[in-house]
């Protein structure tokens, strides 16, 4: 996954460390693991890559329950088994190479040696470590489903070997370094849908429109058939990459109709109903047509482990609760890139760790700045004392006489009904309009409400504009402008573009 440091990714809701870690040990694929970890022991013979021998494989597949008949249980067993040993919870020792020279006889055949595997020092984890240490099994295991969900059909690797036993890539039209990065921005897109407010949070999603946001243009109106096709191919990757992903618990899948595969003449067609070139061609279509295409959903564990991995890529990717430690200025800072819900969440948390009074003057505190990001960081600190009860009131009336912070102040013991609340001077009640509208244009742009509140703000002042233009704030000409072009009355958009070209002048860029 490549790290973007900006814009800061929306603020995930994880489970407690506790609850994931009971979700780990409850995934089929990383229970099986465990048990086969348990099951290994002097008796249990190796390849040269640590794989069981094959003969042990219908073993280690009644050890794990699985029906011998069943021609998948091998299959399913050699998983657990790597898995396994890639986490840790077995240790092997491989074999030997003794220059061909006989070795072990037996259903292998004679001269084929085979190395041990005993329980690893990582399986008493399981049950003795901590919820993290659990994690951190998974994770790994993780890492062994993912890379395993990148590799093309065995079918298709048969095909694709040359006379040598070497893969013949360009035959096989698979790049092993763009599969991985293709499968990593898939499961980016649907933390992305998951976490952001307004997308499929509480649903799962279409796996057309998951195709479609990997391989759609931004720009393109209606796709071509050329387009529609590749999001057919890739719907049916990741139908299969899914089916992989399931057992380890990231993700929630519900497969392609078979049927549906079968009715299909060519490219599965998102023109009728499985909407496989955009997310409109869902939406148009009932919601059973539309499951018949595929529908995914991460898991709590899933959006811990695609965090996870992002963190370890660099990516922002921050979670509600991790600034309850934190001062009130990273508090303001970070939650400023925030959604208003999602600010809320962070700064609930923050404040249940301490005492009114001294977390409302450290708010207070770190409100101030004449910076870009000041009118913000007000409005994140308006919203995090609105809920503050008496006990606040002494730190916010030692900000009274600020003037940057008086006029915050004044609403808070306003809306309290204060009576002995000093009456806001002219400068500070143009400069704290000035800063409202900031901040507003700063949190959520140029949203419906916003020519409402411009109107709310200076219909009360005679001659507001041929005085505001004159306010000591470093954001007064810009809101002027935007003023100019919101505002719903034309006359005082007018007035308004007039005192912006003031405020530029006094205040040359």
């Amino acid at each position: 996954m490549s790290a973007d440091s900006h814009p800061t990714l929306p603020p995930v809701r994880l489970h407690s460390d506790a609850e994931l870690a009971r979700d780990a040990l409850g995934a089929p694929l990383f229970a099986r693991a465990v048990r086969l970890a348990r099951w290994a022991g002097p008796g249990t013979r190796v390849g040269v890559g640590g794989e069981l021998a094959g003969d042990q494989l219908p073993e280690a597949a009644a050890v794990l329950g699985l029906d011998a008949a069943d021609a998948d249980s091998a299959g399913y067993a050699s998983q657990a088994w790597r898995v396994a040993v890639d986490t840790g919870l077995v240790d092997v020792t491989e074999p030997e190479d003794d220059g061909g020279e006989s070795g072990a006889s037996g259903a292998e055949g004679a001269g084929e040696r085979f190395g041990t595997a005993a329980p690893g020092e990582d399986l008493a984890l399981v049950t003795s470590g901590a919820p993290g240490d659990v994690l951190d099994l998974w994770l790994a295991a993780l890492d062994t489903v993912l890379a395993d969900a990148a590799v093309p059909d065995l079918d298709d690797l048969v095909d694709a070997l040359d006379a040598g036993g070497e893969i013949d890539f360009d035959r096989l039209d698979w790049n092993p370094g763009r599969e991985a990065d293709f499968l990593d921005g898939v499961l980016a897109n649907l933390y992305l849908l998951t976490v952001t407010e307004g997308g499929a949070a509480d649903g799962p999603i279409p796996l057309p429109v998951l195709a479609a946001s990997m391989v759609v243009p931004d720009d393109m109106g209606e796709p071509t058939d050329a387009v529609l096709e590749q999001v057919s191919d890739a719907m049916m990757r990741l139908d299969d990459q899914f089916r992989q992903l399931e057992p380890i618990g990231l993700v929630q899948f519900r497969p392609v109709d078979e049927e549906l595969m079968a009715e299909a003449d060519g490219p599965l067609d998102a023109e009728t109903g499985g909407g496989a070139g955009s997310a409109g061609g869902v939406g148009e279509a009932d919601d059973e047509d539309v499951s018949r295409y595929g529908m995914v959903r991460l898991t709590p564990l899933g959006l811990y482990g695609i965090r996870a991995r992002m963190l370890e890529a660099g990516v922002d990717a921050p979670a509600v609760g991790e600034l309850a430690e934190k001062g009130a200025d990273a508090l303001l800072d970070a939650v400023s890139l925030y959604s208003e819900n999602a600010a809320q969440a962070e700064i609930e948390q923050w404040l249940a760790g301490r005492e009114q009074p001294a977390a409302a003057a450290e708010l207070l505190a770190a409100a101030r700045g004449d910076d870009e990001g000041g009118p913000l960081r007000r409005l994140r600190c308006q919203q995090a004392l609105a809920p503050a009860g008496p006990e606040a009131e002494p730190a916010v009336r030692s900000v009274l006489d600020d003037p940057e912070l008086g006029g915050l102040a004044r609403v808070w013991l306003a809306e309290r009904g204060v009576s002995d609340v000093p009456a806001p001077d002219p400068e500070m009640v143009f400069w704290l309009t000035v800063d409202t509208i900031a901040a507003q244009l700063a949190a959520d742009g140029e949203t419906e409400e916003l020519p409402l509140l411009m109107e709310t703000l200076t219909a009360h002042h005679a001659g507001f504009f041929e005085q505001v233009w004159r306010v000591e704030h470093p954001s007064t000409a810009y809101v002027l402008e935007a003023m100019g072009r919101l505002h719903p009355d034309q006359k005082a958009a007018k007035e308004a573009r007039k005192a912006a070209f003031k405020a530029r002048s006094r205040r040359p860029a």
